[in-house]
């Protein structure tokens, strides 16, 4: 991100659970997004756990919350200016002043929420033209997955500033409309469960396809990998 915002070259960042993994599993555009983007980290201990059992045993959980935290620290270090896009109306602006007063010095360039329908070519070209209006070094989408990452994909050579992060519910998290998963929940791949005994309208039939769905094509995946191995071993 550093060497991006030095050289002003464009790239995004995606933050990738279960539920967008199989998501794109089914949708070869929305994949190629994700293999576009020049980070999609792993958000989701079932996600590390299927890795490392495929071979990837160095990966690491980086929840998007997290990577926020950590990039708004170095962004007021350094003096990047940031822009919060998305959200409930008046998230984005909680947000920002929240982590102003946490992190002195910190530059916000500016916050937008969108409605929260289809935006038409014309709505979004003024979303685009008032984010390079403020002239960020990093811009925050906070749409919600799979939205963010297709409009990070589709506006990628339309936003100027040289680093998009998708993040969703990170906004809520730390602009503090949502409760965050307890630690010893994060750890253990149990978030999934926190959110949804917060927000069980919103997310049941949501986990109750993923849960699953991600156990069972996990299951096969692995089978597979071992399979294969046996027979080049």
């Amino acid at each position: 991100m550093q060497q991006a915002i030095r050289e002003r070259k464009r790239i995004y960042i995606c933050v990738t659970d279960a539920n967008a993994a199989l998501v794109a599993r089914r949708n070869e555009k929305l994949k190629d997004v994700y293999g576009d983007a020049a980070l999609s980290l792993p958000d989701g201990m079932p996600i590390v756990w299927l890795s490392r059992l495929l071979g990837k045993t160095r990966i690491e959980r980086v929840r998007g919350t997290d990577f926020m935290r950590e990039v708004t620290a170095l962004s007021s270090q350094l003096g990047f200016r940031n822009f919060y896009f998305g959200g409930a109306p008046g998230t984005a602006a909680t947000l920002s002043a929240k982590l102003i007063s946490s992190h002195p010095g910190l530059e916000a360039a500016g916050v937008l929420c969108p409605p929260f329908r289809e935006l038409t070519a014309a709505e979004n070209l003024e979303i685009v033209e008032r984010i390079n209006s403020a002239r960020p070094d990093v811009v925050w989408v906070g749409l919600g997955a799979p939205k963010q990452e297709r409009w990070m994909a589709t506006n990628f050579g339309r936003i100027e500033a040289p680093v998009m992060i998708g993040v969703g519910a990170a906004f809520d998290f730390l602009a503090g409309t949502k409760p965050e998963a307890p630690k010893w929940m994060q750890r253990s791949g149990l978030e999934w469960l926190f959110r949804l005994a917060s927000e069980p309208t919103r997310l049941w039939r949501r986990y109750a396809v993923v849960v699953p769905a991600f156990l069972y094509l996990g299951a096969r995946q692995v089978l597979f990998h071992r399979l294969l191995k046996l027979q080049k071993a």
